[in-house]
């Protein structure tokens, strides 16, 4: 018996500290998430700032380089908050978003053709691939934006929709309360309490005549004299 209590509770303690230890992970992996997200975002801060520093402040195919860049790098992450703020409330915004995420790579990969070509020291040839990187820039951008507004019309049209609905019933309640012929329902509830008691009463037998009542016992007084019997003999 001592034996199988013991079992029991090294049973027990093995699981609290199971449980504990992948507690702790969940909490190590989520804090690492937020960390990783906050670097991540000061990165793109610090790159975006950097992007539209070239492109204000050069000239040139390094100006033009980095005007394609914010150019693409805007569009897109326009498209993907509005498509992924879309679909928590409409499902079938599902799908545009697997059709981004196609679009999402070739963005990458001239995101990083652009960054690379930065680097480069031959300006001449990157001159004579502006119009090529232009025109894959404006495709995909394009695209995105197209999704983009149409998500929005997608959501624009169902609060349309549903706000012409709501005044339509609003229409209809007002209309109903300003009709002055109907009583108010404490009104009615008083009226309908008014008529089972008229109901009830006819229904309820009437106490009996005084004349039928017996005769009420007379009044003894403690001065009184006890009346004395009368002889039978």
């Amino acid at each position: 018996m001592e034996a199988a209590l013991i079992i029991f509770a090294l049973m027990v303690l093995f699981t609290f500290l199971g449980l504990g230890t992948y507690a702790t992970v969940k909490v190590v992996q989520a804090a690492k998430r937020g960390v990783d997200r906050t670097i991540t975002q000061a990165r793109r801060t610090v790159e975006d700032t950097t992007l539209r520093a070239k492109s204000l402040g050069q000239v040139g195919v390094t100006a033009s380089l980095a005007q394609l860049r914010i150019d693409l790098r805007t569009s897109m992450r326009s498209t993907q908050q509005a498509l992924y703020d879309g679909v928590r409330t409409d499902a079938s915004l599902k799908e545009s978003i697997g059709l981004f995420e196609r679009l999402s790579a070739h963005g990458h990969e001239l995101d990083d053709e652009l960054k690379r070509l930065e680097q480069e020291p031959d300006r001449k040839r990157i001159a004579d691939l502006l119009p090529d990187l232009r025109e894959r820039t404006t495709k995909i951008t394009q695209a995105a934006d197209s999704l983009r507004w149409a998500a929005r019309d997608r959501a624009r049209r169902f609060a349309e929709d549903d706000l012409s609905v709501l005044s339509e019933q609003i229409e209809v309640e007002s209309g109903a309360l300003r009709d002055w012929s109907r009583p108010p329902v404490d009104d009615l509830a008083a009226t309908a309490a008014a008529w089972d008691a008229a109901q009830a009463r006819p229904t309820t037998p009437d106490p009996a005549p005084a004349a039928l009542n017996p005769a009420a016992p007379a009044t003894s007084y403690p001065w009184q004299k006890t009346r004395r019997p009368e002889s039978t003999t």
